[in-house]
């Protein structure tokens, strides 16, 4: 009977060894059969990639050269525009005197598109160069004041730099914080038909500084504030489709700030005007040692 019991164990015994060397087997080839597929899906992730840069060289190529293309027509344009109004070759009537300068302004809108295109493509193919310095905040708005001041054509909207004071120099590539200022301003102008339009700087903390253009034009509904800074985002609304515009401006701007080591804000309510503010650390990181210390 012993003996019997111990055969009937061992038989036991060795059918759950083979059952269990079954399921090892089973599990061995699920796990091979996982891992081609896990090895041909980062090959297929791959290819995808490869192809969306190959995508991404060709766009940026493409909007490059066809925005230094259209620099030249367009100049051509509005250097006629000038002659015809400066009146070089004879009297202009006052009808012809509008028809010449809505051909300037439409050739001037035109332009600043296809400088927003051809920044974009640079800035998408890593080919914009930043160059920091140290700069006073009022240098920069007395030249940006110089700036708007022949376009400020709307006597109903005022343009208004507040003095900035009790803050520190700062040491970033002013002509970027510039070109991100001029867009926040240009769309304020744009969208605010009655009121004002105010820039100013305050201190964030100790290290960073906030640029802001705050308006009492007619705002953004809150479920568009994050689609505002996307690449050719347009808010939906009856003045945004009178006027004319790549909507790559804030864009630009949101990426321009990422370069210098901030980042863009947007506040708004609709009929209750807009704030839009970039901010920038006092000092660019990543600058060489010895110009970190202001002269």
């Amino acid at each position: 009977m012993v003996n019997t019991a111990a055969a009937s164990d061992s038989a036991e015994l060795a059918q759950a060894l083979a059952s269990s060397r079954q399921e090892a087997d089973e599990l061995r080839a699920e796990l091979e059969e996982t891992n081609r597929g896990v090895v041909a899906l980062y090959a297929e992730l791959d290819a995808q990639a490869d192809q969306l840069r190959k995508a991404t060289e060709l766009k940026s190529r493409f909007l490059a050269y066809m925005s230094h293309e259209f620099r030249t027509p367009i100049g051509a344009i509005r250097s006629i525009a000038r002659i015809l109004s400066d009146q070089v070759d004879g009297q202009l009537t006052p009808e012809q005197h509008k028809q010449v300068a809505f051909v300037d302004s439409t050739a001037a809108e035109l332009a600043d598109m296809v400088d927003d295109l051809l920044d974009l493509a640079k800035i998408e193919a890593g080919r914009v160069d930043i160059s920091p310095a140290w700069f006073e905040m009022v240098d920069l708005f007395s030249a940006l004041r110089g700036m708007f001041r022949p376009v400020l054509v709307n006597p109903a909207t005022a343009l208004i730099f507040e003095e900035p004071e009790g803050l520190p120099r700062l040491y970033t590539d002013d002509r970027k914080l510039s070109q991100i200022l001029r867009n926040f301003i240009s769309n304020a102008l744009k969208f605010t038909p009655e009121g004002e339009v105010r820039v100013k700087a305050t201190r964030v903390a100790e290290t960073s500084v906030r640029f802001s253009v705050s308006d009492t034009g007619i705002g953004i509904a809150p479920e568009h504030h994050k689609a505002v800074f996307d690449d050719y985002a347009q808010v939906d609304s009856p003045v945004q489709k009178r006027l004319r515009g790549t909507g790559l401006g804030l864009a630009l701007s949101r990426r321009l700030a990422v370069l210098l080591g901030g980042d863009v804000e947007v506040q708004s309510e609709l009929g209750k005007g807009s704030v839009f503010s970039v901010v920038l650390p006092v000092r660019l990181v990543g600058s060489a040692p010895g110009e970190q210390h202001a002269p």
